[in-house]
């Protein structure tokens, strides 16, 4: 029974910080990074202030481990999470990921756009270390769609003359461009239009004899 007690303790400190970073992660969405605050985060977590600044020693501290730990793992989930899960070729498996993201949009995701694209937008003049840890997950958001696009040249799906790593670069753009334009307008038929015009746009990278007929 001590030792089940002593490990349990010791993992409370763990589960303190998850429910911070939990609770700053949803502030932080809904507020912004500069209005988010400290006394809502704790709140929200029901934790003390003590607890906060054991392991974070100041609020910037805490956003660069809501990006690094909890808005890079949501986003590549719901991305390249979602694409590995899709059956056939990797071109149109990269199709399907679009197209059932259209459909099923992000918890807030039209209320309050990409949690990612919101810091970039605004914290990226602001904060260097902030900046190049949003940058990070996007690059490494591009560099798996850059790997299904070069998969799908090594299986002759998509054209040996397409720059595999431009092209995802343009997809996220397009897709975080269909973004803010939903949350703007509050329209989920708006970014399931984009989206699913994005997905047609990627038959265009398809070999001459493999692309699909319309109907």
């Amino acid at each position: 029974m001590a030792r089940a007690g002593t490990k349990r303790r010791a993992r409370e400190p763990d589960v303190t910080r998850d429910k911070l970073l939990k609770a700053a992660f949803e502030e932080i969405y809904r507020r912004g990074f500069q209005a988010a605050s400290l006394d809502t985060i704790l709140a929200r977590a029901k934790v003390t202030k003590g607890a906060l600044y054991h392991h974070f020693p100041d609020k910037a501290a805490l956003g660069y481990a809501v990006v690094d730990e909890v808005v890079k793992g949501l986003l590549l989930e719901r991305w390249l999470g979602l694409l590995d899960q899709f059956a056939g070729d990797p071109l149109t498996a990269l199709q399907r990921t679009i197209q059932h993201r259209a459909s099923h949009p992000g918890p807030h995701e039209i209320e309050l756009g990409c949690p990612l694209n919101n810091l970039a937008q605004e914290m990226s003049p602001l904060d260097e270390r902030l900046r190049r840890a949003i940058n990070a997950t996007f690059e490494a958001w591009k560099d798996g769609f850059a790997r299904a696009l070069a998969q799908g040249q090594a299986k002759g799906t998509v054209r040996r003359d397409v720059d595999a790593r431009q092209v995802a670069g343009f997809v996220v753009a397009a897709i975080e461009g269909s973004t803010s334009l939903a949350k703007s307008a509050q329209s989920a038929s708006m970014q399931r239009s984009n989206l699913r015009l994005l997905s047609q746009f990627l038959d265009s990278l398809r070999p001459s004899s493999k692309r699909r007929r319309p109907n």
